[in-house]
């Protein structure tokens, strides 16, 4: 079971992280996993503010 995270950018742009996390997860911590990720990369500065972040769950699909 995966996350996914939207989160904006100071460039303007929107970049999403898969998140790996239990169905419990809480949304801050699946928001700053994804934004200590995309602050390690070359992007520039993303916004810290939680409520600009987008966050839905994804489910893998399961193999027969």
């Amino acid at each position: 079971m995966f996350w996914m995270v939207a989160l904006l950018a100071e460039d303007g742009m929107q970049y999403v992280y898969r998140v790996y996390a239990p169905d419990d997860a809480l949304p801050a911590d699946l928001f700053w996993a994804a934004f200590h990720c995309h602050d390690d990369g070359p992007h520039p500065r993303a916004s810290d503010r939680f409520d600009a972040a987008e966050i839905w769950r994804n489910r893998q699909p399961q193999q027969i």
